[in-house]
C-alpha cells in the first residue's frame, strides 16, 4: 500500500549548535541549548511549544519525558526516539502526522549527544544488552569491527577497491571545508586518504567518523503558521521506515530502502532522478554505498562504478552527497547524526545553507540508519522534502 503523504504540514527552522572534540558541559545543556535556538529564530514562545520529540544517547536514565520538566515546558505530545542514525526522517515524519491530525500544532524535534572522551567508551559498554552480555565479555565493543565486516563483505561482492571508499569521503570533506560547524574542514586527497593508518581492515581513519558532543533540532508545524511567521520552511512530501529488514542476511548487505522505495518514490509522484540532492547517513562510506542502491540511485552492486563516474560535491553537475559534509566532515555527536541530514535538507530546500548552496535545489532526500547491536543496523529511515510555497 503506497503511503499517505503530508498534508498542509511545513519544517522549518532547522538549528545546528556547533560541535565540539571535548564539551564541559552536560547533555541537558545542549538539548536545552537546541530548544533555546529554535524559540529564538522562530519567534515562538516556549509555551506554544506542545509536542517535543528528543534523540540522546547519553540522556539516560533520563527521557524526553523528564525534559519536560527541565526546560519548563508543558505539552500534549511527545516522544523518545531511541533510532540512533536513523532518527532524523522518523522525527520529522511523525511529528508531521501529530501536526496533521491536530495532536499538537508545533513540535520541537531536537537531539544531543555528549560523546568526547571517556564518554564514548561508557556507551559502547552499555549500548544495549546484545552488545554488553553477548559481545563485550569477548573483548570486541564499538562500531569499527562490525563495519570493517560489512564493509570487507562488500568489496568482495561487488569489486569495489578502497578509492570507491575515498572518493566519497573527500567530496564529503570538500563540501564540510565551507560548512562552519564541520570539526574536519581541511581539504582530503585520494593520497592521504590511502595512506591514513589503519583502524580494522579495510577500514582505516578517514572511514570512521570522529566521537564529538553537538545537538540539531528543527520544528514542525502546519503550513498556514509558518507562512504567518515568515519562515522559510519545507514540505515533507513522503517518508518511510523500517526495522530489522532482510535478517536472514547472514551479512548485512542493505538497509530496509529497497522494501520500501517505491512507497516512498509514488507517495511523492517523484523517483530518483528528480532530487536535487541525498543527505545519506554516512557513519562508514558503505553505509553510503547502501544508500545509493537501496534507494534506487543505481542498482545493486554498482554504487561503485557510480561514484567513480558521479560527481558527488555540492558544487558539482552530479548528485550533491552530504552538502554540509555530513559526519564524516562534522564528527559523530551520539545520536545527533541522525539529524544532520534533516537539518542540512531543510536548510538546501529553504535556500539557507550554511555552506554551499545547491543551485536551484528545491527537492531533496534524506535517508537514515541505526541501532547497531552488533553484526547490522536494525533501522532505516527516509524522507523527501519541497521547498514550501511562499
Amino acid at each position: 500500500m503506497t503511503p499517505r503523504g503530508y498534508r498542509h504540514v511545513a519544517a522549518a527552522v532547522p538549528v545546528t549548535i556547533p560541535y565540539v572534540r571535548r564539551s564541559e558541559h552536560g547533555v541537558y545543556w545542549w538539548l536545552g541549548r537546541a530548544l533555546g535556538e529554535l524559540v529564538r529564530r522562530s519567534g515562538i514562545s516556549k509555551q506554544e511549544i506542545d509536542g517535543l520529540i528528543a534523540a540522546s544517547y547519553t540522556l539516560r536514565p533520563d527521557s524526553v519525558v523528564s525534559l519536560t520538566e527541565y526546560f519548563g515546558l508543558t505539552v500534549r505530545w511527545l516522544e523518545d526516539l531511541p533510532m540512533g542514525g536513523a532518527s532524523g526522517p522518523v522525527a520529522l515524519c511523525r511529528a508531521a502526522r501529530a501536526v496533521e491530525a491536530g495532536d499538537a500544532e508545533i513540535v520541537a524535534c531536537i537531539a544531543g549527544d555528549v560523546l568526547g572522551g571517556a564518554a564514548f567508551g561508557k556507551l559502547m559498554d552499555n549500548y544495549s544488552s546484545f552488545s554488553r552480555d553477548a559481545v563485550l565479555p569477548y573483548g570486541i565493543v564499538g562500531p569499527n569491527l562490525p563495519f570493517a565486516l560489512i564493509t570487507r563483505h562488500y568489496m568482495e561482492r561487488t569489486g569495489a577497491v578502497r578509492e570507491d571508499m575515498g572518493r566519497i569521503c573527500i567530496a564529503q570533506r570538500h563540501n564540510g571545508h565551507y560548512f562552519p560547524h564541520a570539526l574536519l574542514k581541511n581539504p582530503l586527497t585520494m593520497k592521504e586518504y590511502l595512506a591514513a593508518r589503519p583502524i580494522a581492515e579495510p577500514l582505516h581513519l578517514f572511514d570512521c567518523v570522529m566521537p564529538c558532543s553537538g545537538a540539531e533540532g528543527f520544528l514542525v508545524m502546519s503550513e498556514d503558521r509558518a507562512q504567518a511567521g515568515g519562515l522559510p520552511y519545507a514540505s515533507i512530501l513522503a517518508g518511510v521506515e523500517r526495522y530489522n529488514a532482510f535478517p536472514e542476511d547472514k551479512v548485512q548487505v542493505s538497509g530496509g530502502w529497497p522494501m520500501d522505495r517505491d512507497r516512498l518514490y509514488a507517495a511523492a509522484g517523484l523517483g530518483p532522478g528528480d532530487m536535487h540532492f541525498l543527505q545519506a547517513y554516512d557513519d562508514y562510506p558503505v553505509i553510503v554505498m547502501f544508500q545509493l542502491e537501496g534507494l534506487g540511485f543505481c542498482e545493486t552492486g554498482e554504487a561503485p562504478e557510480f561514484v567513480r563516474a558521479v560527481d558527488l560535491t555540492a558544487d558539482g553537475v552530479g548528485l550533491p552527497l552530504n552538502t554540509g559534509g555530513g559526519q564524516l566532515s562534522l564528527g559523530q555527536a551520539g545520536a545527533v547524526g541522525g539529524f544532520v541530514g534533516i537539518t542540512e535538507g531543510l536548510r538546501q530546500v529553504s535556500g539557507q545553507a550554511l555552506g554551499l548552496q545547491v543551485m536551484n535545489a528545491t527537492v531533496g532526500l534524506v535517508s537514515g540508519y541505526g541501532t547497531v547491536n552488533f553484526d547490522r543496523g536494525l533501522c532505516s529511515s527516509a524522507v523527501i522534502l519541497a521547498r514550501g510555497s511562499a
